[in-house]
């Protein structure tokens, strides 16, 4: 008796796994936008994209990894370097720039945008050699965080709005689109630096690590106010900075170690940030690389 409602348990059990409906499979995007700045398009990584060659994109870059990652064949990446918030539905003059906004990418059947936005209306170039000359004559002090105190910190909530401004607008062109906003790569360690080699001096480091981590913590806080998802590379890249060794960092530093420009992201930063959003498209979570 035993055996037999055995088997038949067994056999229910077949059946209805052979009638469920099959598990939910990781969506397929079709149409995808990469939109952005410096951060998305790779300067100076090879090899260069001409379309055009005044935006410095390559075809390494994290959108290009994603991409080929998920077998996107309708891919456009329209992000540019030097790129601000204003760049997305105005014209970027000049070079870096292009001559059409980065939202004349976007169309109703797009169903994938990625975009990394903000660190230029913050400033990012200028308070960077500013940091390093003013490390010059005082390399063990904190000359940067004397120099602008808590205005880099106001300029991350000023532009807390424009960034929101930008997701509504990618909503509106794209209104079926999955929104994924990235974040920044660790540029510096939390402590101590690396000076001369990254001329930025000891008791700035954590300063600007910490205007770091404001600027991705508003850009999160906008994501999830708009519903879309975020992405935080800089929680995966401890160890990876500017300050590491060449065959460990994923961002160069002043005088680059590898092809790519100072201050950014190099070949393997970018895979890194490609491999952390698929991740997160599938539903996984990616904790190291």
């Amino acid at each position: 008796m035993t055996r037999r409602v055995t088997v038949v348990s067994l056999l229910t059990a077949l059946i209805a796994a052979m009638l469920a409906p099959p598990a939910s499979a990781a969506p397929q995007y079709r149409n995808y936008v990469s939109l952005g700045d410096s951060f998305v398009s790779g300067p100076f990584i090879p090899l260069q994209r001409l379309d055009p060659l005044s935006c410095f994109k390559s075809t390494q870059n994290y959108p290009s990894v994603l991409a080929k990652r998920l077998g996107i064949a309708n891919f456009t990446d329209i992000s540019c370097g030097g790129a601000q918030t204003k760049d997305m539905a105005g014209v970027q003059s000049g070079v870096p720039g292009q001559p059409v906004p980065q939202f004349s990418a976007l169309k109703a059947d797009t169903d994938l945008v990625t975009v990394s936005i903000g660190g230029n209306d913050i400033g990012f170039s200028d308070i960077i050699l500013t940091c390093a000359g003013k490390s010059v004559l005082d390399p063990h002090g904190a000359p940067c965080k004397a120099n602008y105190g808590d205005s880099l910190a106001q300029r991350v909530d000023a532009t807390a709005a424009r960034v929101a401004a930008v997701l509504a607008g990618i909503k509106q062109r794209s209104p079926k689109a999955k929104i994924v906003v990235v974040g920044y790569l660790r540029i510096l360690p939390p402590s101590g630096g690396c000076w001369p080699i990254v001329p930025i001096s000891r008791g700035d480091v954590p300063y600007l690590d910490n205007v770091q981590k404001q600027l991705n913590g508003m850009l999160g806080a906008q994501a999830n106010a708009a519903g879309a998802t975020f992405v935080n590379p800089y929680d995966i890249s401890t160890g990876r900075d500017t300050c590491a060794a060449p065959w460990d960092k994923w961002v160069e530093g002043i005088i680059p170690t590898s092809l790519a420009f100072p201050v950014h992201p190099n070949a393997k930063g970018m895979a890194a940030v490609g491999e952390q959003v698929a991740a997160a498209l599938a539903g996984t979570e990616l904790t190291g690389v």
